[in-house]
């Protein structure tokens, strides 16, 4: 019988050693299922109509995209470098920015495609602030309020997350260039990528907090340094060729398809393309959100809206000039006003929050705003929703007028927060051995 007793722990414990790596398999497993149609697609030549192409090529990308994320965040584990941590930034955004970026090089040399740069940029900055960010918070509510918290009101964010509010309200101040010039200049470019080399130099020198992972993310993380450390090489390898490999023909027929089924094509790569790029980071932060982290998903998101101000528009002009362009994408009168949204909506966003807590009702304006605007179909009509964009983020900056001298200073002298080294294990949970 005492022999029964002391092998029922270790039974246990080699089950839960198993778990993780069954885990990891069956994610792989299903990632891989939608990769290699794509793969066997492209190598051997095969020209499929637009529509089964991009559903080939986009399922291979959102899987692709999961790879990535995993891996991106079970190596914050083991980064602790200023230089490794702006690397894993870098790494982490390809998905979202791989396919703008094609078009923004392809509009190089055929100006038709700038209309499909600057609708994939202003499509994935509004989904993320628009959708992203209020359901992320409505869900973190719903969880307090189940969890027994009294009538929760909204998530209270963290005095280090005015850092990533800061680098934000700058650069989508100086973002309102574009419009007034009817181009995304070189100049301007370089100026919003040394904004994101600062903000990387800021993050990657902040206090350490460890990270917080979750599914696969937390079954990479709980294998041995050795089996970890090859894995989530493998993943950055896999995913980075995925990628880069399928983002040329999913941007292709994703044209060719609004065109096969009668679907304007700016609006279809303006949100079907950033919906299925940023598919993984919102599912990351929703589930997060659901399991009580509100808090950590939010500030995830906010620091994801930074990169797109700054590293995403920042690199289209460079590429435009790497595909044969000028210095300047030119914008025609639509996408001035797509840009205009975007940062008028970037306005509000931030200065209801720079009171350092997202509340319900600022939840349900941006999601309510961002479900209005896909009825506008008219110059006016767009005009008038930058408006109400405007007067919301004015009545918030008078709301909050005493934290904005704070905001506006935290980007140089706030102290930002990393997320980097091993997460506490409880004891019941032991490391896989090697």
């Amino acid at each position: 019988m005492t022999m029964l007793a002391t092998d029922r722990p270790a039974a246990a414990v080699s089950g839960a050693a198993r778990s993780p790596r069954h885990s990891l398999a069956r994610s792989v497993l299903i990632t891989t299922t939608f990769i290699v149609p794509a793969v066997v697609v492209r190598v051997g030549g095969l020209h499929p109509e637009p529509v089964a192409a991009l559903l080939i090529f986009g399922a291979a990308v959102v899987s692709a995209s999961f790879l990535l994320a995993w891996a991106a965040e079970a190596a914050r584990i083991d980064v602790s470098g200023g230089l490794a941590t702006a690397v894993l930034a870098l790494i982490a955004v390809l998905p979202e920015y791989a396919v703008d970026l094609y078009y923004a090089y392809v509009s190089g040399h055929n100006p038709e495609y700038t209309q499909y740069a600057s609708a994939n940029m202003t499509g994935s900055n509004r989904l993320l602030m628009g959708l992203g960010w209020p359901v992320v918070v409505l869900i973190g509510i719903l969880v307090a309020r189940r969890a027994g918290t009294r009538k929760p009101g909204g998530l209270a964010l963290q005095p280090s997350n005015r850092v990533e509010l800061g680098f934000l309200l700058i650069a989508g101040v100086f973002a309102f260039v574009i419009p007034a010039s009817s181009q995304i200049h070189l100049a301007t470019g370089v100026a919003l990528l040394a904004w994101f080399g600062f903000y990387l130099y800021k993050v990657s020198h902040g206090d350490v907090e460890e990270p917080d992972l979750i599914g696969t993310a937390a079954a990479l993380g709980d294998l041995a340094d050795r089996r970890r450390h090859l894995a989530v090489v493998c993943l950055f390898a896999t995913s980075g060729a995925v990628i880069l490999f399928c983002a040329e023909p999913f941007a292709d027929n994703l044209v060719a398809a609004g065109g096969e089924l009668g679907i304007d094509r700016f609006l279809l790569v303006q949100w079907l393309a950033p919906l299925a790029s940023e598919a993984p980071e919102f599912i990351i932060a929703t589930i997060l959100a659901a399991r009580g982290r509100g808090t950590a998903a939010i500030a995830m998101l906010i620091s994801a809206k930074v990169n797109q101000w700054s590293l995403l528009i920042g690199s289209l002009p460079v590429a435009h000039l790497l595909g044969g362009g000028g210095l300047s994408l030119a914008l025609d009168p639509r996408q001035i006003e797509e840009i205009l949204l975007t940062a008028t909506q970037t306005m509000m966003g931030v200065a209801l929050l720079m009171g350092l807590r997202f509340n319900r009702a600022t939840a349900w304006a941006l999601l309510v705003l961002f479900v209005v605007q896909f009825p506008i179909a008219s110059t006016h009509g767009r005009l008038l929703l930058c408006g109400v964009y405007a007067a919301v983020a004015l009545a918030g900056l008078a709301v909050n007028r005493r934290q904005l001298a704070a905001t506006i200073r935290a980007p140089f002298f706030t102290t930002a927060l990393r997320h980097s080294g091993h997460p506490h294990d409880p004891p019941s949970a032991p490391r896989l051995p090697t």
